[in-house]
Parts: C-alpha cells; sequence; structure tokens
C-alpha cells in the first residue's frame, strides 16, 4: 500500500463561496445574494492561488468568464424590475469547466496531445451548448490523458494533472483535471466524459461523486471513433444532490420532452426532476456486491484491503438501510478483454495526424495507434459482435438485481508517473495492464450502455477516499442518485479535512 502524507490543503484563498455547494450557490445566485460577477471571481481567485499546483487546469478563460458574468447580472437585475426572477436559466451564474477533449468555441481544444496543433474551436460542442444556454458560465478547460485514453490525466502539454487529497498522487482519467477542481473548490461541478470509466475513476480518486448516464440520456462527449457507442457524458460533484442539478440541466436541454428511442428508457415518464427524486428513499433494493470482474482472465486482479473496506461499508450501510444485499459474482467471458482494447483504440487509428509529429504521442498512443491502423475491419467487427452479445448476456445476468456494487478502483490512488511517468521503463502492455488492474470494473458497464455511479464510502488513514460503484438499470440515473446520497462520504469543503464514518 502507498502512504503518502496526509494533505492538509493548498488552500490560500479563503474557501467562503467554494464551500457551499453548488445547490445553496444556485440559490444564492437567483436570489441576488451573491452576483455572478462574485462568484466568478471568486473562483477564479481560487484557480489562480491553486491550480500551479494541481494542474487542474490546461487554459483559464478569465476575460469571457468575467463578460458572461456581467451577462448573467444584468439578465438578472432586468428580471429583478420586472418580477420574473422565475425565468432566469436553470444554473444562472453557475461556473463550471470542460476537460480539453470538448470544444469551447473560441478556445484551443488540445485533447492532452503534443501531436496536434490546437486551434481554436469554431463552435460549442453539444454538452457546452446545453450548459450555456443553461446559464452555466465557463471559467475554462481541465487537464485530460492524450485522446482521453487513459485512467491519468498526464500528458506531453502540461503539468499532470494532481489529486487535492494527496498532490503527489494522480486524479486519476481521462476527466481527472474536472474531478480535481472540484474537489479543490476550483468549480462547484462539471461534466465529465466516460468511454470506459472517465467519469468514475477520477471522482473515485478524488473522493466525490459522479455519474456515467445510460446510452442516449445525454449527449455523448468525445466520440470520433466510437464505433462501439461507448462514451457519454455525466455530472461530477462534491454530492449527489449537486450531481442531481447538473444532470437536470442537460437533460432537460437536450430533450425537453424526454430522450427518444436509443437504448435510454424514455424519462418522460417519471415524475419531477433528478434534483426532486435524489432527496427521497428508494424503494427496497435488490443488490448484488460482486468482486469478479471481466479482466480476472487476463490480469491479476487483486483489491487492496482499503478497497475491500470501501466495499463493506458500502454494503453493510445498504443492508442497514433495510435492501437486500446479496454477493453474487456475474460472469464473463474471458475474450472480453481483447475485444474491448480492440474497440476503445479504434479510434486513435483514425486520428488526423502528420507523420511527422507522430513522435510527439505518447508511447501508449504509439501502440495503440500502430495496432488499429493493422487491425482489419473484419477484425474490428469481430470484436465489435462480441460486444453486442457481451451486452445481451449481461443484461440477461442482471435482470434479477437493482444495483450490482463493486469497489470503485482496486487500488488506493497512484502516484503521478506510476503508470507511465518520467523514470517509467515499462512497455506500453505494462501501462494499459496497470490501469486494467487498477480499475478493473468500469469499461464493461459502457459496453452495456447501462447508467453507474461513484461515491465515497471510506476515507483511509492517510486520508485519501475509497469508494464503491453500483450500476443500474437502463434508466436508474434517478435510483442510482438516491444510493449515491445514502452511501457519500463528502469530498471535505475546501480547507477542511475529510469526516471519517467508524
Amino acid at each position: 500500500m502507498l502512504v503518502p502524507p496526509a494533505y492538509s490543503g493548498p488552500v490560500t484563498v479563503d474557501a467562503g463561496i467554494a464551500a457551499l455547494g453548488a445547490v445553496a450557490l444556485r440559490g444564492a445566485l437567483r436570489s441576488g445574494e451573491l452576483s455572478a460577477r462574485e462568484v466568478t471571481g471568486h473562483f477564479l481567485s481560487r484557480i489562480e492561488a491553486e491550480n500551479r499546483l494541481l494542474g487542474a487546469f490546461l487554459t483559464v478563460t478569465a476575460e469571457q468568464a468575467h463578460d458572461a458574468a456581467a451577462a448573467a447580472d444584468a439578465l438578472h437585475a432586468r428580471l429583478a424590475r420586472s418580477g420574473r426572477l422565475g425565468e432566469l436559466p436553470p444554473l444562472h451564474g453557475m461556473p463550471t469547466a470542460f476537460k480539453d477533449l470538448t470544444d469551447v468555441a473560441g478556445v484551443p481544444t488540445t485533447h492532452g496531445s503534443a501531436a496536434l496543433e490546437a486551434r481554436p474551436a469554431l463552435e460549442d460542442s453539444p454538452v457546452v451548448a446545453l450548459l450555456r444556454s443553461a446559464g452555466a458560465i465557463s471559467l475554462g478547460k481541465t487537464q485530460v490523458p492524450e485522446f482521453g485514453l487513459t485512467a491519468y490525466s498526464e500528458n506531453r502539454i502540461a503539468p499532470p494533472s494532481r489529486n487535492p487529497h494527496g498532490p503527489a498522487l494522480s486524479s486519476g482519467g481521462s476527466s481527472g483535471g474536472s474531478a480535481a477542481a472540484i474537489a479543490a473548490g476550483l468549480v462547484p461541478f462539471a461534466p465529465g466524459s466516460d468511454g470506459g470509466g472517465s467519469v468514475r475513476i477520477p471522482a473515485a480518486a478524488c473522493g466525490i461523486v459522479g455519474l456515467k448516464a445510460g446510452r442516449g440520456l445525454i449527449p455523448a462527449g468525445q466520440s470520433a471513433g466510437d464505433a462501439a457507442r461507448l462514451v457519454v457524458a455525466g455530472p461530477l460533484a462534491r454530492s449527489a444532490e449537486d450531481a442531481a442539478l447538473l444532470l437536470d440541466a442537460l437533460v432537460a436541454g437536450a430533450h425537453p420532452a424526454g430522450p427518444a428511442g436509443g437504448d435510454h428508457p424514455h424519462h418522460g415518464r417519471h415524475a419531477g426532476t433528478y434534483a426532486d427524486a435524489v432527496v427521497r428513499e428508494p424503494g427496497r433494493l435488490r443488490v448484488a456486491v460482486g468482486l469478479s470482474s471481466p479482466w480476472d482472465a487476463r490480469y491479476r486482479i487483486e483489491p487492496e484491503p482499503e478497497a475491500l473496506e470501501a466495499l463493506r461499508r458500502g454494503a453493510e450501510a445498504l443492508a442497514a438501510a433495510g435492501h437486500l444485499v446479496v454477493e453474487a459474482d456475474p460472469r464473463f467471458d474471458n475474450r472480453y478483454p481483447d475485444a474491448f482494447t480492440a474497440a476503445w483504440t479504434a479510434g486513435v487509428g483514425t486520428a488526423r495526424i502528420r507523420p511527422e509529429r507522430e513522435p510527439l504521442l505518447t508511447p501508449l498512443t504509439r501502440s495503440f495507434r500502430r495496432r488499429a491502423q493493422q487491425r482489419s475491419p473484419a477484425k474490428l467487427e469481430e470484436a465489435l459482435a462480441f460486444l453486442r452479445q457481451f451486452k445481451r448476456d449481461m443484461l440477461a445476468q442482471l435482470a434479477d438485481w437493482d444495483v450490482l456494487l463493486s469497489p470503485a478502483l482496486a487500488q488506493t490512488p497512484r502516484p503521478v508517473g506510476w503508470f507511465a511517468g518520467p523514470e517509467w521503463r515499462g512497455t506500453a502492455d505494462d501501462d494499459y495492464r496497470r490501469q486494467c488492474e487498477f480499475a478493473p470494473w468500469s469499461s464493461w458497464v459502457n459496453v452495456c450502455g447501462l447508467p453507474a455511479v461513484v461515491a465515497t464510502t471510506h476515507w483511509t488513514a492517510a486520508g485519501l477516499p475509497m469508494g464503491v460503484q453500483a450500476v443500474g438499470k437502463p434508466g436508474s440515473e434517478r435510483l442510482l442518485l438516491q444510493v449515491a446520497r445514502m452511501l457519500h462520504m463528502p469530498s471535505p469543503a475546501p480547507g477542511q479535512q475529510p469526516e471519517r464514518r467508524q
């Protein structure tokens, strides 16, 4: 076990507004107790003070944020004069950030790669457009691994994203910069994208809530070359209530009448919002608790004691609340590792990279790209066909359960550079193996298009978060947020130590 020094926080700017949480901050902005300019200035000051150490932000768009805040305050004043504050957009004046795989109009998108010539995006991606129309204010772009391929947010263009609970440690990936920013109080919440764990892994590593939405609920994040439709968007926040608030804005903006067709049940059949639902208790749940993963046949998956303790605490909390909790491991086909890897790496093979710039790629990306280019279309289609059958098999196995509970991560957060740093002497395959052993329970959920949430259930003696992943049936995002609210031991407010459940 790795035991870094306990983290007391690099907080040099008064936490104040940042400690409120998204729900309370939204209320203060809508009432006029706080102005958008006050809030924006506060969070930008925190970023200026903290980001040198954390590396959470790649680009800070302070000028654009100040302009947006001034416009938000003008709108508030205009509506207040006519008694129409109810017409404010749902996220009026709320700061957020976008991972740098996501296009924000006028801001360069680096994709975390030195091999690309980053140019300002011509238009907003769907998720950015949704949150902008909901009144959110972007403070910048956050750190990611190259092309979002890894479970750690380190690349060749900027300092790595570090964990606020131990700056020598990684914040996870690929939404690692966003997760670190939230845990450190640099933004109240942010959207992430998840193609194999990219919302859930950094949420678990940073001690916050991360929800991977089911396929079809909200627009995908980065999806170029995503033949298996693995990538979906989802909220990252310090609490389930804050995550629900962000999810409401994403879903309402994307599907005002509910998402039609696709893999996701029509959410319009459910009364109320996610914010309404999250504070209610779920009915009695049938919970399966398991440790098996689809990587067991390929690698040595050995959960650390801290991971097992997090799972034990999560299962006991659900049982104590009256839910049926039973040990029941799903069965995984041993062909999964090759099929998933083929689908996961297909997009990097078609990325437009000039030959003379390919040496600037990381070793793992170069290896994935070479193999993807050498793989025949027939082989890729064979992998995709297997994954479609895998989905059908898994849905049948999970039919008797409302929730499948596993550890979120098999290991405590790893040191920066542990997977493939400057002193690393391993191969690209060693790097990939370490990632699969670190987070063995996440990728199959993307293949199946299911929703899943991670919540912290245990803080280690070194002050590091460890949690559980809860996987639900199609359309169960409300239930999963309720489960997260029951289980989550919150990431400490900026400048405070975490609470520890005895």
